[in-house]
């Protein structure tokens, strides 16, 4: 390519990287720098900031937890977890609906898995659900840690599609008061019609779905809008860290088979 070529092209990637500067820094932060600092330790993501948390939280202490997480994230490398503006919404949902039996899929550093539990009523029962053993073996450490045992947090090591057909008979679940969905937005839809199919959820139960914007889930949310069994709301937020990107946590509220 010519100079006088790469020179008139010069503005238009001027532009492109002055419009797209936060997805860029995204970049650079969540998978240039993740990828890099993961083959020089040795250490997953989630690993490198358990470790941190050990040194600088307070046992027993899931708010603490939960607050040196994020100041890691800020301060040290992105966790891209969904963070406390996110977690203020899911509390005070967790808090008004006030299940009995709550679902995860996507535990990952244990995070979100920490703000329902502490939000939990009385005798309030978790199960959340983790494909990654690694990344599944710190969170349950996490939880441990900030108090929670095993009648109140149970951690699930496997794929969600493998774990929700088996919830009733494998795991005495008979029906799921609010679920989370927070592992990966392409498989949303497909779990959404398994718990469906496997009569999972009651009338009134409550499906969340984390980064439901960004990357976005659009044949999840155009199926919970369209097949008539969902009241449907988005709570609009940004990325932590940044928050020009635009995300949101979708709220569907289930009607009932039909």
């Amino acid at each position: 390519m010519s100079p006088a070529i790469a020179l008139a092209f010069l503005p238009l990637v001027v532009t492109l990287l002055v419009r797209y500067r936060h997805y860029f820094r995204l970049l650079v932060r969540m998978v240039l720098l993740r990828s890099l600092r993961d083959c020089l330790s040795g250490l997953q993501i989630e690993e490198r900031a358990f470790s941190y948390v050990l040194t600088h939280a307070l046992p027993g202490d899931p708010s603490h937890i939960l607050t040196t997480l994020d100041h890691w994230s800020s301060h040290c490398e992105y966790l891209g977890h969904m963070g406390p503006v996110k977690g203020q919404i899911l509390m005070r949902l967790v808090e008004e609906k006030a299940p009995a039996c709550v679902l995860e899929l996507g535990t990952h550093c244990g995070y979100s898995t920490l703000l329902i539990a502490r939000a939990l009523p009385p005798g309030g029962r978790l199960l959340t659900v983790e494909w990654n053993p690694r990344t599944a073996a710190v969170a349950e450490k996490l939880i441990r840690l900030a108090g929670f045992d095993e009648r109140t947090v149970e951690l699930i090591v496997s794929s969600s599609e493998e774990v929700i057909p088996h919830l009733q008979t494998q795991y005495q679940l008979s029906q799921v008061d609010l679920v989370l969905l927070a592992h990966r937005p392409r498989r949303y839809l497909r779990d959404l019609q398994l718990l469906e199919a496997h009569a999972l959820l009651p009338a009134g139960a409550t499906v969340l779905a984390d980064h439901a914007l960004f990357p976005g889930a659009p044949r999840f949310l155009q199926y919970a809008k369209s097949c008539g069994r969902y009241r449907c709301r988005l709570h609009h937020t940004g990325l932590p860290d940044f928050p020009a990107i635009k995300d949101g946590i979708a709220q569907l509220t289930y009607a009932g088979p039909g």
